[in-house]
C-alpha cells in the first residue's frame, strides 16, 4: 500500500482493507469455504478441489495467510492450513460494523 498513503488511515481501516483485499478474488473465497468446512487441509487437498494449478493455489494461500485469515503449519514435507479463528472473528466483526454503519437514506444524490 505504499502509494496509497495507508499510514494516513486508522489501524481499523487498514485492517479492514487487508481483509477486503484477501476476499477480493473468487479463488480465495473458494479456499476459505473449503477450509471453513474442514478442520484442517493440506495444500494438495485444496488443489484437488479447485480448477487451478498448485502454484496458483499456493499464491492465493499466501495472500490469505498475509491477511491473517488462515494459518499454516508445516507437517513434514507438506503445509497444513486452517482458518485462524481469532482473525476470522475479527474480520467478521469489522465487516459487520462497516455494513451496519450505513444509515438508510432514500435521498441519495
Amino acid at each position: 500500500m505504499g502509494a496509497t498513503k495507508s499510514h494516513e488511515f486508522s489501524t481499523k481501516e487498514n485492517r479492514l482493507a487487508r481483509y477486503a483485499k484477501a476476499l477480493a478474488h473468487p479463488a480465495r473465497i473458494a479456499i476459505l469455504e473449503i477450509l471453513a468446512n474442514k478442520a484442517t487441509c493440506q495444500c494438495g487437498d485444496i488443489v484437488e478441489e479447485l480448477p487451478l494449478s498448485q502454484s496458483t493455489v499456493s499464491q492465493h494461500l499466501k495472500e490469505l495467510k498475509e491477511a491473517g485469515l488462515i494459518q499454516g503449519e508445516i507437517e513434514g514435507a507438506k503445509v497444513c492450513y486452517c482458518i485462524d479463528a481469532k482473525e476470522w472473528k475479527a474480520a467478521q466483526v469489522s465487516l459487520i460494523q462497516l455494513f451496519d454503519s450505513y444509515k438508510d437514506g432514500s435521498n441519495c444524490c
